[in-house]
């Protein structure tokens, strides 16, 4: 190439490469030098430490990995219905990765080690799937044999719960790629300028289509688990946390988008029972 090139590598505008030397020939290599130190952010304990996500993302990894392996082991070698811990731990750690990897992929800037969402609603949440897998495991041991549903609907209700993991997820995760930078882990209360009135896709079928996916995401997991009271506690729970969330939020999506989205307020559903 004869002409001069230039290259720049920004995030904020604080990475550059620098361009080679007017006397550079296209034959010699010339040395990429940074004009710059790293970002800041990209350190360990900032909010896009490499090393917190890195780190995080091994973590929940490695639990998948052993949930799917456990539960297999669980299921060849024993009668126990204990396979239902470690399958729901699989599906814990999954639902944390791909909230950070659907961020990362459709709104990079809010990729953040806070994405994985392992510290949200500290400490209800994590109490609530610890609750989660004590009834299950001391439901076993207090009452080896129990019958947790019905005569003859106990696998059925779990192969539902099962398909209300999988479909809920992935009804999350497709929420949040085709919304892009338009969605956000947390309530907006000022209009970016990235953000646009999505209402393709699944949210042409769901309005939030993101809170119906982990509402009966949450569900069935308790299905799985075969649990009496999670069950009936998540659904109050879940229903009440998004009962109100649906309700501030849209106060702001009418101010954002006025006509528009009143509009399509009355043409699509959440499907959440009695939310919006």
């Amino acid at each position: 190439m004869s002409t001069q090139w230039s290259k720049t590598l920004s995030f904020e505008d604080r990475h550059t490469l620098s361009a080679p030397s007017p006397s550079s020939t296209p034959d010699e290599p010339t040395p990429h030098t940074w004009s710059r130190p790293p970002l800041k952010n990209l350190t360990p304990g900032q909010p896009m430490s490499l090393a917190g996500i890195s780190l995080r993302a091994f973590a929940l990894g490695l639990t998948t990995s052993l949930g799917l392996v456990s539960t297999a082991l669980v299921l060849a070698l024993t009668s126990s219905p204990l396979w239902r811990v470690p399958l729901f731990l699989c599906a814990l750690s999954t639902f944390h990765f791909l909230e950070f990897w659907t961020t990362a992929a459709a709104n990079t800037p809010e990729a953040t080690v806070h994405a994985f969402l392992l510290t949200a609603n500290w400490p209800a949440y994590p109490v609530a799937h610890a609750v989660a897998c004590a009834e299950c495991v001391l439901t076993e041991v207090v009452f080896p044999g129990r019958a947790w549903a019905p005569p003859g609907l106990g696998t059925a209700l779990t192969l539902v719960g099962l398909v209300m993991v999988v479909g809920g997820q992935v009804v999350r995760s497709v929420a949040m790629l085709t919304a892009g930078q338009s969605f956000n882990h947390t309530v907006q209360t000022r209009k970016a300028d990235s953000h646009t009135l999505v209402t393709t896709g699944v949210y042409g079928l769901w309005r939030h289509p993101s809170y119906f996916g982990f509402f009966y995401w949450g569900l069935g997991t308790q299905l799985v688990l075969g649990n009496v009271f999670c069950f009936v506690a998540y659904a109050y729970v879940l229903w009440k946390f998004f009962s109100s969330r649906v309700r501030v939020e849209e106060r702001g999506l009418v101010k954002f988008f006025g006509d528009d989205y009143v509009q399509y307020r009355r043409r699509v559903g959440t499907m959440i029972p009695f939310v919006g």
